[in-house]
């Protein structure tokens, strides 16, 4: 059984920092993609980013460039996400996410492609 726990979430003022953790117990870590996605009050979840196996590539939502950071600890079976510059349209719950298939060479933004969902953690930047 593959559980994912997020961490890290909290409420930040606009132009302020987090780092989000997500902690994978069980399975093979480094056999997973890994993404962070993101939903915000009525609205649909959206991708944020994607990150390789061994961590040499990643991906990012277009409007985040720049701000936030995916990173992997494959010793210590975290994902990270720096995030930087925070906006209140930042504000939403995050989440992160694992796939183990093989058909995903590198990385991917689809949330219809990851297995393994943690539950989520507040994000709330305030004005």
């Amino acid at each position: 059984q593959v559980q994912l726990a997020e961490s890290g979430g909290g409420l930040v003022q606009t132009g302020g920092s987090l780092r989000l953790s997500c902690a994978v117990v069980g399975g093979t870590f480094t056999s997973y993609v890994m993404g962070w996605f993101r939903q915000a009050p009525g609205k649909e979840r959206e991708f944020v980013a994607t990150i390789s196996r061994d961590g040499g590539t990643t991906r990012y939502a277009d409007s985040l460039k720049g701000r936030f950071t995916i990173s992997r600890d494959n010793a210590k079976k975290t994902v990270y996400l720096q995030m930087n510059s925070l906006k209140p349209e930042d504000t939403a719950v995050y989440f992160c996410a694992a796939t183990p298939r093989n058909s995903i060479l590198v990385a991917t933004t689809r949330s219809d492609q990851y297995d393994y969902w943690g539950q989520g953690t507040q994000v709330t930047v305030s004005s």
